[in-house]
Formats: structure tokens, C-alpha cells, sequence
């Protein structure tokens, strides 16, 4: 069995074949009869389809999360490519068994478990007082936790929304707030990094995460956050953490976004909790910029109009890089005190 064309390869106009998942499916009535309205994924990207009248007809259902194959034409509407399906079929379970879950699902590009590696490794590092090291070691050896951890996405779409997406986006809080903690002594470190490294644990419930990744019923009713700090919460109470460490833990959680309007539970009220806010939303739009710029043609130029940022985003040319000698030289003379400096001791 052969993938086919992916999503970001499909042009207008072009005869398509290859295997998707049914990301979203919706049957409409036109003048000339039913059609189905379809969203196609693959690891690439969506693609919107048409099912016209009588193939329509001839489909019964088409399930959110089902493989299909699908051969087709594709054309311009209002200036976005749409595949109009002329075959499609339903793969049996045992054919979509035998599907490699990477033409399907998009991933995270580094390594899922030298990323989680990583995670401990900085984990046994920081967390020196021991009801924080209890807390964090017992969540990160919890073999439910830690395999949901490690594959959940961030999102379902704007940032780090692929599988291991969670993991990468944490670990990059985590670091940054190393260096937030580094440059602000004032701050209480482990209480800071304790909440970098668990603010999105939630989404281990608020996602389903799989081929076709969407919210749980829990994680629309209730939240990342919410269902964070329940997730925790038995972990917490064993720690032997002070009630004050505790409280301001969840307040890194409740608070990690910023306002009210983008999702608080509360207003960011402490230093840690301004300092991981900043973090978080940094991290999510380096992630966005990084994305958008994947996707020019050229080094330089203009990105599409983003709307989660409100603006288009200009990648423009970069400076060369210094020969490596003369950046070692660089650091060299800046560790080295001048003879000056030196007469001054």
C-alpha cells in the first residue's frame, strides 16, 4: 500500500490520489441532490473535499478518525484548492492497521525520548529541595503519565500541535525559565520550574490526540488547567510540599495565560507567575514563526496574514556567520580581564 500525494503537495488543478484521514465530515443538500463536505489530513496539512452527487449517495457514513482512500480533481474556490472526489473508499481495520502512522500524523522534529531524557535529566538537576524532587520524580515515573507526556500534542492547531508537541513545548519553558532564574535571582527557582515543566499537563486529557486529534468532551468543559491540577493533585498531597508552595504552584498553573480573555483562571500575581507567562506565550510564538517560515519558498520574503497574531510576518536575510576561530577568539577576550581591569585588583 502506497501513501500517494500528501496535503501539502496538491495543486490546482491536479488529478489527486493517496490516503487521508477523515479529519471532518458533513453531509449537505445542494439543487442537485446530497454532497458531502470532507476535511482530509494527512502529516502535511487539511485539505477541503467535495463529495457531489450521485457518489454521495452512494456513502453511507464517514467517520471522523476513519482512512480513506480517495482519487480525485482538484480546483480553485474563493482562491483555496478544493479536491472534488470521484472514488472514495473506506480502509478496513486491517488495512488501516497496516498504515504507517507517519504519513498521517504530523510529529514533533526532534526526538521524543531524548527530549524526555532531557526533561529528567534537568529535572534531577534543579529540583534540590526534596518535597519538589518527590513531587516531580513520582509524577515522571509514573509509566501512564509519562507515555501520554511524551506523545500528547500542545494544541490543535497555532502551536506545536503534532504528536510530542506537549513535551517539546514544556521542555522549552523549562529552559527558558532555567534562564529567566539565572538572570532574577530574586526569583524562587524550583517553585518557577516546577510550574515550566507542568502549566500544560492538562492537555494530556483536553486532547484525544491519535490521527485525527481534537478536544475530549472534559477538555472542553472543563480545561487544561483544571484537569492539570486534578491530575496532580494526589502527587502534590504525598510530596510533603508546604501548603504555600503548593498554593503558589497553582496559581503558576491557573495564571500561565496571561489574561482573562486568552484563558486565565486568575491574573498572573507573583514574579514566578509573570516570569512563566512570558515563557509560555514566548516559546508558543517562536513556535508559530517557525511554522510560518517552514513554509516559504525562498529565504527571505513575506509569510500569509496570520491570524492568531494579527499580522504577516517578514523572515528577512539573515547575518552571515562569523568564521569559528574568530567567534572562539570573541569569547576568549571576553572571559580574559584586560591589564587594566587586572591593575584594578
Amino acid at each position: 500500500m502506497e501513501k500517494g500525494h500528501y496535503v501539502k503537495d496538491v495543486t490546482a488543478p491536479a488529478e489527486v490520489r493517496g490516503i487521508f484521514a477523515v479529519g471532518q465530515a458533513t453531509l449537505g443538500q445542494s439543487r442537485n441532490g446530497p454532497y458531502w463536505r470532507v476535511l482530509l489530513s494527512d502529516a502535511t496539512g487539511v485539505l477541503e473535499a467535495k463529495i457531489w452527487s450521485p457518489l454521495s449517495t452512494e456513502i453511507a457514513e464517514l467517520p471522523t478518525g476513519a482512512l480513506v482512500e480517495v482519487q480525485g480533481r482538484t480546483g480553485l474556490y474563493r482562491e483555496q484548492v478544493q479536491l472534488t472526489i470521484e472514488h472514495c473508499r473506506l480502509l478496513d481495520a486491517a488495512e488501516s492497521a497496516a498504515v504507517d502512522p507517519a504519513w498521517l500524523m504530523p510529529a514533533s522534529p526532534y526526538p521524543l525520548d531524548d527530549m524526555l531524557e532531557e526533561v529528567q535529566t534537568l529535572a534531577e538537576e534543579e529540583f534540590l529541595y526534596a518535597p519538589w524532587r518527590k513531587f516531580v520524580r513520582s509524577v515522571l515515573k509514573d509509566d501512564g503519565l509519562r507515555a501520554a507526556f511524551r506523545v500528547c500534542p500542545a494544541a490543535k492547531g497555532v502551536h506545536h500541535a503534532y504528536a510530542g508537541g506537549l513535551l517539546e513545548h514544556s521542555l522549552g519553558v523549562f529552559r527558558l525559565c532555567r534562564r529567566l532564574a539565572d538572570q532574577y535571582p530574586e526569583l524562587d527557582r524550583q517553585t518557577l520550574l516546577a510550574g515550566a515543566l507542568f502549566h500544560d499537563f492538562g492537555k494530556i486529557r483536553e486532547f484525544s490526540g491519535g490521527i485525527v486529534n481534537d478536544y475530549t468532551d472534559e477538555g472542553r468543559l472543563i480545561g487544561h488547567m483544571e484537569l492539570g491540577l486534578e491530575i496532580l493533585a494526589p502527587f502534590l498531597r504525598r510530596s510533603g510540599l508546604e501548603e504555600g508552595l503548593v498554593r503558589h504552584f497553582r496559581h503558576l498553573v491557573l495564571s500561565h495565560h496571561g489574561e482573562l480573555a486568552f484563558g486565565a483562571v486568575r491574573l498572573p500575581q507573583t514574579a514566578e507567575a509573570l516570569a512563566l507567562h512570558y515563557a509560555d506565550n514566548l516559546d508558543a510564538k517562536m513556535a508559530q514563526c517557525r511554522s510560518l517560515f517552514a513554509a516559504l519558498e525562498s529565504p527571505e520574503g513575506w509569510t500569509p496574514y496570520q491570524a492568531t497574531l494579527s499580522r504577516a510576518l517578514y523572515r528577512g536575510p539573515r547575518t552571515p556567520e562569523a568564521p569559528q576561530a574568530a567567534r572562539s577568539s570573541r569569547r576568549r577576550r571576553a572571559a580574559a580581564p584586560s591589564a587594566e581591569e587586572l591593575s584594578l585588583l
